[in-house]
């Protein structure tokens, strides 16, 4: 695994910190915290898009090309982003993320 990569991933957990602190301060119908938590949602995809196939392919429980797509779909699709996916995300798919993310960083480089 490349520096960058840890890089990578560390945004990722810095990410998922971030929408878990706003999710502290409310929910998604508060406007806010929607704006929010959706930019960070984007900063994980991004990041997933930078990382190396072969540091992805040792999680493969992790659909990481239903992230990178997520991205594209929050950034390009600005007012018709369904809340209920954003909190489905939340609650299934950000804790597998953030423990197949861990995994990877304590891997030997």
């Amino acid at each position: 695994m490349t520096r960058r990569d840890d890089q990578w991933l560390n945004d990722i957990v810095s990410a998922i910190d971030a929408i878990r602190g706003h999710l502290a301060r409310g929910g998604l119908d508060d406007g806010l915290v929607f704006d929010a938590v959706r930019v960070r949602l984007i900063e994980i995809g991004e990041a997933v898009k930078a990382i190396g196939a072969d540091v992805l392919a040792q999680e493969p429980d992790i659909a990481w090309s239903d992230i990178a797509a997520m991205r594209n779909y929050l950034a390009h699709r600005y007012f018709d982003t369904d809340h209920g996916i954003i909190q489905a995300t939340i609650d299934h798919d950000l804790p597998p993320l953030a423990a197949a993310v861990g995994r990877l960083l304590r891997l030997p480089s």
